[in-house]
């Protein structure tokens, strides 16, 4: 017995000796692991001439992407190698805090991807949403900037382009149909109207006065470059035909090809379907967009019930706004009444249309003046507010934000869909331009985009859950910052609430608890004062996007958590612009992370009130 305890404190003491003999692992420099980064993320970025147009960069500028299936296992494979780099070169203990959250962001990025892969003959490659035959087209016309004459020779080099990836999609479009997979009807018959309408009109129909979208923007930039002396009336007249040729063999047979397709495709397409349970696979592969959206690991059920939760809790702030007024009626009968009465909608006219535009910038304009009294880090680019292109405008669809450059040279954009305007209610408009603009989706981008201290990719990275959940948190915000003077636009910040809200309910109905078109648009009727024809556009997003509208909610709920939380760690030491800061002082996080880094922040605030 004693020679054992004898052996057992030697064994001890050499283990001591051994640990203290370890050398404590060197810390890597910041700047040499963001070196790394920044030069892996530019060998990614090559591979997407579109994602580096929409940068602001013109490097393969007569390029598009390959869309193919290959292209994407080539994307891939690369990014498997870059990992397995990135994990052989830099030992992570050896990292600062903020290179450990760039390490983990690198990878997790990969292991999305690979997710994704797994499932990619489930997702549908065209929708009436943001499907490529609508979003080429914009990249087209709104993206690619001509300075000179090389640029418009990129442009018409593009219009070739196009035609090749639009037929890599349709190819792609195909498999899936044979894997068995296949959208809703209503989806194809707005892909069949939106492609249409790119080919109406010059040069694809000959006569009349009438120029097709991408005709018109070619011409509106030869000329523009012409009257500005960059190119001789010659030169204009040669890109004009070179222009024609390519729109007319090449973009044209691709969406031609596709409309046939397409509506060859109509009959064997459900009229009424559910959602992508209906699928082999389907509940994995909402399992993995639930995940995805949400970057939690929260199940269908879980994210289901506290959709209710949350539905009850915001028609209890409803009720008190509808007292407030002096509304006599229930809930419901205000409904109708916010939903129908004329003084809440601009006339259906080119000068209401107007009106909701100019009223948002008003809003926007107001807002951008309080900024500095809630955050530290201010966003540097400009934003506009704009009609959604007529090409792809659809009734009561939701509004979008699109991205500048990280330069500045093309500000944010606030897009908005005017083509009925009783389905775009005065009350809801004020909330959803501090979503969509300040503070939210384009302070969030923007600062992004911006940020120096962190490696590039970080700057251009998005997370559903943090991106829509800080838009979400930035309409209570604006509530805070004084802002919904008028009850009934605040009742609108509830309804746009309320309207996220629904999305958790909704969405797992239809893809986790067989829910149909019909049952979606009922819960949601019932429950809320949306315009009917906006609540359509939204369940028919919501079954193309399986768990994508799941984001919102839950991301505003952790952000507000995670604020609760350091208001009381710190107590009265907390500082509301140090906390904004934090969230997005570091690019889009996934929840994890971000509680990760904002737990951080409140230890080195402790700390400092410590000293």
């Amino acid at each position: 017995m004693k020679n054992i305890r004898l052996s057992f404190i030697v064994f001890i003491g050499l283990a001591f000796l051994i640990s203290c003999s370890e050398p404590t692992p060197k810390m890597i420099p910041d700047s040499e692991i963001n070196t790394w980064f920044d030069a892996e993320y530019e060998e990614l970025l090559q591979m997407s001439p579109l994602q580096l147009t929409a940068q602001g960069r013109k490097d393969r500028y007569g390029e598009i992407d390959d869309m193919s299936e290959a292209g994407e296992d080539k994307k891939l494979a690369w990014m498997e190698e870059s990992v397995k780099e990135l994990k052989e070169k830099f030992l992570f203990t050896s990292l600062s805090e903020e290179a450990k959250v760039s390490y983990d962001l690198w990878v997790y990025q990969y292991e999305m991807e690979k997710a994704d892969h797994e499932f990619r003959r489930m997702n549908y490659v065209f929708n009436q949403m943001t499907g490529p035959h609508t979003m080429l087209p914009n990249m087209i016309i709104n993206f690619h900037k001509v300075d000179d004459a090389s640029d418009m020779e990129a442009l018409i080099s593009r219009y070739k382009e196009a035609g090749r990836a639009m037929n890599q999609l349709l190819e792609r479009a195909k498999l899936q149909t044979q894997s068995g997979v296949r959208p809703p009807k209503f989806a194809y018959e707005f892909v069949i109207q939106q492609s249409k309408a790119l080919l109406l009109g010059q040069p694809f129909v000959d006569g009349g006065d009438l120029n097709s979208p991408v005709w018109n923007d070619a011409l509106g930039k030869i000329e523009a470059l012409e009257k500005s002396g960059k190119i001789t009336a010659e030169q204009a007249e040669q890109f004009r035909t070179q222009a024609k040729e390519n729109l007319i063999n090449s973009f044209q047979p691709a969406y031609t090809d596709l409309i046939a397709w397409l509506e060859s495709e109509l009959p064997n397409l459900e009229e009424k379907p559910t959602g992508v349970s209906r699928h082999e696979m389907g509940n994995a592969l909402y399992a993995h967009k639930l995940k995805s959206s949400t970057t939690t690991n929260l199940t269908a059920d879980e994210i289901h019930q506290i959709g209710l939760n949350e539905v009850k809790r915001i028609q209890e702030e409803m009720l008190a706004i509808k007292e407030q007024v002096g509304f006599e009626g229930d809930l419901k009968e205000f409904f109708s009444f916010v939903n129908s009465d004329p003084q809440f909608f601009f006339p259906n006219t080119d000068e209401g249309r107007q009106a909701y535009l100019d009223q948002s910038t008003a809003f926007l304009d107001e807002i951008k003046k309080k900024l500095p009294d809630y955050f530290g880090i201010l966003p540097k680019a400009d934003l506009v507010v704009k009609r959604v292109e007529a090409f792809r405008e659809q009734d009561g669809a939701p509004q979008h934000y699109n991205q500048g450059t990280p330069d500045g040279s093309r500000p944010g954009t606030y897009y908005v869909h005017l083509s009925d305007m009783n389905a775009m209610p005065k009350t809801t408009m004020e909330g959803v331009a501090y979503h969509e603009g300040n503070p939210g989706h384009h302070m969030q981008v923007s600062i992004a985009q911006e940020l120096e201290s962190v490696p590039k990719f970080r700057t251009q990275m998005g997370f559903n859950a943090y991106v829509e959940g800080w838009a979400l948190y930035s309409e209570a915000l604006a509530k805070e910052m004084g802002q919904y003077q008028n009850p009934y636009y605040d009742f609108g910040r509830l309804v746009n609430e309320i309207w996220r809200a629904i999305r958790l309910v909704v969405d797992t109905g239809i893809h986790s608890k067989g829910w149909t078109e019909a049952d979606a648009i009922t819960y949601f009727s019932e429950n809320s004062s949306i315009a009917p024809g906006a609540i359509e556009a939204e369940v028919r997003r919501y079954m193309v996007f399986p768990g994508q509208a799941t984001g919102y909610k839950i991301g505003m709920i952790k952000i507000q958590e995670l604020r609760k939380m350091a208001e009381t760690e710190l107590g009265d030491k907390f500082d509301l612009k140090g906390f904004h800061d934090t969230v997005l002082g570091g690019g889009a996080l996934p929840l994890d992370i971000l509680e990760k880094v904002v737990k951080q922040w409140v230890e080195a605030e402790k700390a400092k009130t410590a000293e």
